[in-house]
């Protein structure tokens, strides 16, 4: 049923009934499956996305690279436990390469952002080195072009 999972990730308002036509299945067997996958927390959320740059909304988006001395027995579990309490972060990363943590956070303002950094981010023990940028323009973000209309394509369920 990965058809409906990929189907609800591109578009969270799809009804069950809706589903149900494009999947041919029952509606009512639909919400069982996704009541199901809600239960054992493959479905964790559902969100909106919008384009605040046609709102009159002010805000600053930023991308941390953050090096962090992993803890014994803890890894870096306990360092991201702290990082993403903090109600600005966005969200958060374990990667691979020259840094260990991503960091995506937003604040009103450039200085926000640095405060953020400097009071918050960079005085938690572990960390050793943090290196911030901050999005100038979103182009593409969860699948969604920004301001282009795309084409739905959508395919048929297996």
């Amino acid at each position: 049923m990965d058809t409906i999972l990929t189907l609800l990730e591109n578009d969270a308002t799809l009804t069950a009934e809706q589903l149900a036509v494009m999947c041919s299945k029952e509606a009512g067997d639909i919400k069982k499956i996704i009541k199901q996958y809600e239960k054992d927390g493959v479905i964790v959320g559902y969100k909106t996305l919008i384009d605040w740059d046609k709102t009159d909304r002010e805000y600053v988006s930023a991308l941390i690279e953050v090096k962090i001395t992993p803890q014994m027995d803890r890894g870096f579990d306990r360092v991201a436990e702290k990082i993403y309490s903090y109600p600005e972060v966005q969200s958060l990363y374990l990667m691979s390469g020259g840094y260990d943590l991503c960091v995506q956070i937003e604040g009103k303002t450039m200085k926000e952002v640095a405060y953020f950094v400097a009071q918050k981010l960079a005085t938690i023990e572990e960390v050793v080195s943090t290196a911030t940028h901050f999005v100038l323009r979103k182009y593409k973000d969860k699948g969604v072009v920004y301001g282009i209309e795309e084409i739905d394509e959508r395919g048929n369920c297996n």
